[in-house]
């Protein structure tokens, strides 16, 4: 969910909103970056808050009274488009655990500070990557901590034989249990094998989390395997009967012969049975995805400590 700040202007998370409270949660009027910067509270209304915060049986702390705090020349980033710049910054910090660990939230609102009122002369840009307009902000956050070696990969995919310990197909993706980005930790006991799709999947899930989505769906794994070997025999053999007609072609040296039909209508059935085969699998493989998927985001919710 999403408020407005009545100083700034900007459209961010409402955690930015949200304070302690002795009893129950403050909603303040204005954003944490602009409470930083030395703007107050109570100097400033905010309709949309102050009702949701009487919803909730929350404290606000803002100006009771309407006023015209949505007209733009109020605001402090007074463009719309700077303000896009900016709510896009802040959404890329706000959903990465990589830079919220490695950078100070006060830190990081400081530099926003500095850009606004033009102590920084940059403003985040669109088509920058958030690294790219981290370090163009004046600020460092190491995204390469994976500083595992070719030897130690290759003895981790000789250890596991080259197959995915989470699912049974053959792999090469050299895991971190717990996510590097988290643990920071490059040692072998924290590898292990893996296939590039859980990989992917995997990303910053906690291994827990995701042995225990894994240990829900044994038949599927079980399936996704049966898929790989039959779909690698049924290509391998489509490339063997493509090669002997390449030959044959070459030996005749001529392209439309009985033969040479025949065995193209050989060849058209196994890749329909290829194709047919194709599409199961990928109907499964993105099945099994949602499953980690869904599982991941609830228990992302169960954690949240934000407005509803």
């Amino acid at each position: 969910m999403k408020f407005q700040c009545s100083a700034c202007g900007l459209r961010i998370n409402s955690r930015h909103f949200k304070q302690a409270g002795l009893m129950n949660p403050q909603l303040t009027s204005i954003c944490d970056i602009c409470i930083q910067s030395g703007e107050e509270s109570a100097d400033f209304a905010n309709m949309a808050v102050a009702i949701f915060a009487q919803g909730l049986l929350y404290t606000f702390i803002g100006k009771n009274e309407t006023t015209k705090d949505d007209e733009e020349a109020a605001f402090l980033v007074t463009k719309k488009d700077q303000r896009k710049r900016y709510e896009a910054f802040i959404q890329d910090y706000d959903g990465n655990e990589l830079a919220q660990q490695q950078l100070k939230r006060t830190e990081f609102n400081q530099a926003i500070i500095d850009s606004e009122t033009g102590k920084n002369d940059f403003l985040p840009k669109l088509e920058l990557t958030f690294a790219e307009n981290l370090e163009k902000m004046g600020l460092s956050v190491d995204f390469k901590l994976n500083e595992v070696d070719y030897i130690d990969r290759e003895r981790i995919r000789a250890k596991y034989h080259y197959r995915c310990q989470y699912c049974g197909r053959r792999g090469r993706s050299v895991d971190h249990k717990d996510p590097v980005s988290l643990s920071h930790n490059n040692n072998l006991d924290n590898l292990i094998l893996s296939c590039q799709e859980c990989n992917r999947i995997k990303s910053n899930m906690p291994y827990e989390l995701f042995v225990k989505l894994n240990s829900q769906i044994p038949q599927v794994n079980q399936k996704l395997v049966k898929y790989e070997n039959a779909l690698a025999t049924l290509k391998g053999e489509f490339e063997q009967k493509r090669r002997e007609l390449a030959a044959k072609m070459h030996l005749k040296g001529v392209v439309n012969d009985p033969e040479l039909n025949q065995m193209r209508k050989q060849n058209k059935k196994l890749q329909d049975a290829i194709d047919s085969l194709d599409s199961d699998y990928n109907e499964l493989r993105s099945l099994r995805e949602q499953h980690f998927m869904t599982g991941w985001k609830l228990a992302q919710e169960k954690e949240k400590d934000d407005i509803i």
